[in-house]
């Protein structure tokens, strides 16, 4: 065993947690497993996401959803110090010009270990209950046709001559959110739109839900907490839509699959279905990513480059596209930053190429400042 590995051991020994605060990250907040708030590289990474930037603690892992970058405590301090592994190596571990004792060295890879079979574990238990509470949300969950689901589509000009059935609904959901000691709390009770995420099995892993406003359809729920503030302790507002479950490789499927071999994807429910709406390619299969990490998956770094736009083809949590699918049509939003934005969807079809050999792909981006939604209403820029 050498040096290194003595000192390897000691730094992924630490929690992530104290990584981050030797790093002086602060200003996180509790949201369920993760702490999350501003990336201490690019900052908060979207009005309309305040929580890009995550620690899971339990996991021993970050994320920034931003800067498609992620990893453990090493990777974090490469990530916020900008330097190499063997820097970042020397400041969790110091340098240790002396060899340490075998018996030193034996106990911090036994810590290690240790650590990480914890954080594994907690994380396996984390999600399988993440799962099996949206399990029981779908499967108490009505049909959302013709209920207060269908009104809100409409709303957002959304007409479909087949209701999907992986959209339902419930008229008095809980918007719940975790708070530090004092556990999950339920801030109120309103109609929602209950959206499956299935993973490439077809099984239901997750659901999206979006909050609805009863009294002006088409709207989103202005979401007030319990102290009456429409925002966090950032400014930022209360988000109306929130996941839970497992949404990785996962994908809410608005139209059957057929063969055609085309499909139409963008990250919303709202947006994807705008251009079936709209009658264009209706012969396309039209399926909803959740998010730009989900479609995207995790890149690979590459010097002088932010956003690479290589896909990182040992992430085996991306969404992939099902066997049939030979042209793949990605929708990019106006309304969040261009680079990376483009960069993502650009990792999420190169690796779509990778494993389906042949398939081609495309972007297709929506007006500046506006998503497709917007622009088949012709709703002014971020029109809610």
């Amino acid at each position: 065993m050498t040096r290194d590995d003595g000192r390897r051991y000691l730094a992924k020994s630490i929690p992530i947690m104290d990584v981050a605060h030797r790093l002086g990250i602060s200003g996180l907040s509790r949201a369920g497993v993760e702490h999350v708030g501003a990336c201490p590289v690019c900052g908060d990474g979207g009005k309309r996401h305040p929580d890009r930037f995550a620690i899971n603690p339990a996991r021993g892992v970050y994320i920034c959803r931003q800067c498609s970058s992620g990893g453990d405590g090493l990777a974090l301090v490469q990530f916020v110090m900008g330097c190499d592994f063997k820097a970042a190596l020397s400041y969790l571990a110091g340098e240790e010009d002396v060899q340490p004792d075998p018996a030193e060295l034996s106990r911090r890879r036994a810590a290690a270990e240790e650590q990480a079979r914890k954080q594994a574990d907690y994380a396996a238990q984390s999600r399988a209950r993440a799962i099996r509470d949206a399990r029981e949300i779908w499967h108490t969950a009505q049909s959302g046709a013709g209920t207060a689901v269908e009104a809100y589509l409409a709303g957002r000009g959304i007409r479909l001559p087949e209701w999907p059935p992986t959209l339902r609904y419930l008229p008095h959901h809980p918007y719940r959110k975790y708070f530090a000691g004092r556990g999950v709390v339920d801030w109120f009770h309103g109609p929602c739109m209950i959206a499956a995420i299935q993973d490439r099995n077809g099984r239901v892993t997750a659901v999206h839900q979006t909050f609805l406003d009863p009294d002006r359809p088409g709207r989103k729920r202005l979401v007030v907490a319990p102290d009456g503030s429409a925002v966090d302790e950032k400014g930022k507002p209360w988000p109306a839509k929130l996941v839970r479950g497992s949404k990785k490789g996962g994908a809410i499927r608005l139209t059957r699959f057929n063969d055609t071999g085309l499909m139409i994807m963008g990250e919303g429910i709202e947006t994807t279905l705008s251009p079936l709406t709209a009658g264009i390619r209706t012969d396309a299969v039209y399926w909803a990513g959740v998010d730009l990490g989900n479609m995207g998956g995790i890149m690979e770094k590459t010097p002088g480059a932010r956003w690479s736009g290589q896909p990182d083809l040992q992430d085996g949590d991306a969404w992939l596209p099902p066997d049939g699918i030979t042209r793949l049509v990605f929708i990019q939003d106006g309304d969040s930053d261009p680079n990376s934005t483009r960069a993502k969807l650009l990792s999420g079809l190169r690796r779509a190429a990778h494993h389906h050999p042949g398939l081609q792909g495309w972007i297709v981006k929506a007006e500046q400042g506006r998503d497709l939604n917007d622009m088949l209403r012709k709703a002014p820029e971020n029109d809610e």
